[in-house]
C-alpha cells in the first residue's frame, strides 16, 4: 500500500475523550505501518462550544502521548490552513460549484414546515423529505418573495451504496432511507456534512478511519465524494473504516460524562504514556492471542486493520491499570525518576529548579520505590519524609493512632537505644541493630517489631524499605524522628 494519508480531526469542544485517543492511536498506527503520512487539523467551526482551553488540551494531549503527525498544526504543509475556522474561503468556493451543478438544489423549508408535512402524512421517516427537490419558477419566486433565504441541500442519488469497509466488509445503504442533507445554513455558513469531505479531499486523505457512530453517515460522504471527484475538485474518493464502540459501565457507549473517558487525567493521575497507549490498542486489536503487552514500536510493526474487531470494546480501568503497572516495571530508574520530577516538583518535595542536594538524595532514593509504584502520583507521598524539613515533619494520624500507641511507643524507645551507639550509620549496621534488639532480644515478630519504627521515622505505615529509609535520613534526622515520636 503506497500513499497512505490518513488525518487526526478532533473538535475542541471539551476534555479529549479516549475513545478519540483510540482512534487517532489506529490512525497513527496504520500510516506509520505503511510508511504514510499523518494529518493533523482542528475541526473547529462549532464557534459555541468550540474553546482555546479544548484546543491546547488537545495538543498537550498528543504531545505527551507522542502521537507525532507529519502535516497540520503546528507544523505546516502544502493543504492549510489547518483549522476550519480559517478555510471559509474554501468551503464557500466549493459550495458554489457545487450549487451551480445538479449534485445541490436550494430549499426553503422550515423545520416546522417539514415536521407538518411528516405529521400530515402520517409518515416515521426522519429527515427532509425532498420538497424543494423539483421546485417551479413559481414556487421559488414565492419563496423569496416571503423573503426566505434557501440553505443548499445535497441531491442523494437513487438506488443503493455500497462500500468495502476495511473493518466490517461490505457495507450497503439504500438511498431511499438515506434523506438529502443540509451543506449549509440559511446565511450561507457551510455545515460539517461539507467541510468534513471538503477537507479530505482537498488534503488528499487516502483512508478515513473514525469510529463506529458516524458509520450512518458514511453513504452521505460517499455521494458527495463521487460529486467532489465529478466536479475535479477530490483526487478520489477514500477508504472507510469504522471502528468500534468503547463500552463503558452498563453496556452503554463511554461519554464524556464517565470519568474515565476524561483522557488527560490518567497523566494527571500518573499514568505513562506507553501504559495508557498500550491498554487503548487493546479496544478492539491485539498483537496476540496471549500477549497483551508491547511498546507502540511493535504495535506499528504489527497493525493490520483487518485484525480490528467490529465488536465493541469494554473500558476497564483495572486492567487499564495491570497495564500501566507492566509499562512501568519496563522503564529504568532513571527514566522513571525524569518522568517523576513533574509530579515532586508541583507536590513541592523537592525544589524547581532541583538543587544539587535534591537530586542526590533522589538518585538515592528511587531505587527504593522504583519497583514499587503503579503509578507517578506516587512517589510524592512515598518518598517527601526524605526532603522535608523537620519542622514540617508529619504523621499520619490514623498510622499513629493504630501503630504508635503504648506498646509501639516501647517498640520506638527500644530502636533508639538500639542506634543510638552505632558506630557506623549504614543500612546493614541499622539492620543488625534492629534486628537483633526487637526480633532476637525481644522476641517481636518483624511485622510487629517494625511497623511502629516505620510509622515514627516516615510518618506513614507504607513506606519505602525501613532500613535503606534510616540510612538515607542520616543520624541526626533518623534519631531525631524517633525522639520526636516519643514526646
Amino acid at each position: 500500500m503506497s500513499n497512505v494519508r490518513v488525518r487526526f480531526c478532533p473538535s475542541p469542544t471539551g476534555s479529549p475523550h479516549v475513545g478519540l485517543v483510540r482512534t487517532a492511536l489506529f490512525n497513527w498506527a496504520f500510516a506509520r505501518h505503511h510508511g504514510g503520512s499523518i494529518v493533523f487539523r482542528m475541526e473547529d467551526t462549532d464557534k459555541e462550544r468550540s474553546t482555546q482551553e479544548s484546543y491546547d488540551a488537545i495538543l498537550d494531549l498528543w504531545r505527551w502521548l507522542g502521537l507525532t503527525w507529519d502535516e497540520g498544526i503546528e507544523v505546516g504543509g502544502p493543504h492549510g490552513p489547518y483549522k476550519q475556522s480559517e478555510r471559509g474561503d474554501i468551503y464557500r468556493d466549493v459550495l458554489e460549484r457545487l450549487r451551480d451543478s445538479s449534485y445541490t438544489y436550494d430549499c426553503f423549508c422550515t423545520n416546522d414546515e417539514v415536521d407538518a408535512r411528516r405529521k400530515a402524512s402520517g409518515s416515521k421517516a426522519q429527515g427532509y423529505d425532498g420538497f424543494c427537490r423539483d421546485l417551479s419558477a413559481d414556487q421559488r419566486a414565492a419563496f423569496e418573495a416571503e423573503g426566505r433565504a434557501p440553505i443548499v441541500r445535497f441531491r442523494m442519488p437513487d438506488g443503493s451504496i455500497t462500500w468495502d469497509d476495511l473493518v466490517r466488509g461490505d457495507i450497503t445503504f439504500e438511498t431511499e432511507n438515506v434523506p438529502d442533507f443540509a451543506l449549509s445554513r440559511a446565511n450561507g455558513d457551510p455545515l460539517y456534512t461539507l467541510v468534513n469531505p471538503i477537507d479530505d479531499a482537498l488534503m488528499e486523505i487516502t483512508h478515513v478511519l473514525r469510529g463506529e457512530d458516524l458509520l450512518s453517515s458514511t453513504p452521505r460522504q460517499l455521494a458527495l465524494f463521487d460529486a467532489l471527484v465529478e466536479l475535479g475538485i477530490a483526487k478520489s474518493v477514500p477508504a472507510y473504516g469504522h471502528l468500534p464502540y468503547v463500552m463503558g459501565q452498563g453496556n452503554k457507549k463511554l461519554s464524556k460524562r464517565d470519568p474515565e473517558a476524561h483522557a488527560l487525567a490518567y497523566r494527571d493521575q500518573g499514568f505513562i504514556p506507553e501504559g495508557l497507549l498500550n491498554y487503548l490498542a487493546l479496544l478492539g486489536w491485539a498483537i496476540a492471542g496471549d500477549r497483551d503487552i508491547f511498546s507502540m514500536e511493535e504495535m506499528v510493526e504489527a497493525f493490520d486493520i483487518k485484525d480490528v474487531n467490529p465488536n465493541p470494546a469494554r473500558f476497564d480501568l483495572k486492567k487499564a491499570d495491570a497495564i500501566n503497572v507492566a509499562q512501568m516495571r519496563l522503564l529504568s530508574v532513571e527514566e522513571i525518576t525524569h518522568r517523576v520530577l513533574p509530579f515532586l516538583k508541583a507536590a513541592g518535595v523537592v525544589s524547581d529548579p532541583v538543587s544539587d542536594a535534591d537530586a542526590q538524595l533522589l538518585e538515592l532514593a528511587m531505587p527504593l520505590v522504583a519497583e514499587r509504584i503503579n503509578k507517578l502520583t506516587e512517589v510524592p507521598e512515598m518518598l517527601g519524609f526524605l526532603f522535608v524539613d523537620e519542622a514540617d515533619f508529619t504523621r499520619d494520624e490514623a498510622d499513629v493512632a493504630k501503630l504508635l500507641d503504648e506498646t509501639g511507643r516501647e517498640v520506638v524507645q527500644a530502636s533508639y537505644d538500639a542506634l543510638a551507639g552505632l558506630d557506623t550509620w549504614s543500612t546493614a549496621a541499622i539492620q543488625d541493630a534492629l534486628q537483633g534488639k526487637l526480633v532476637d532480644e525481644l522476641g517481636l515478630k518483624p511485622r510487629v517489631a517494625f511497623g511502629p519504627v516505620r510509622v515514627a521515622v516516615t510518618g506513614r505505615k507504607v513506606s519505602p524499605p525501613l532500613f535503606e529509609s534510616l540510612e538515607l535520613l542520616g543520624r541526626e534526622r533518623g534519631l531525631g524522628r524517633l525522639k520526636s515520636a516519643l514526646a
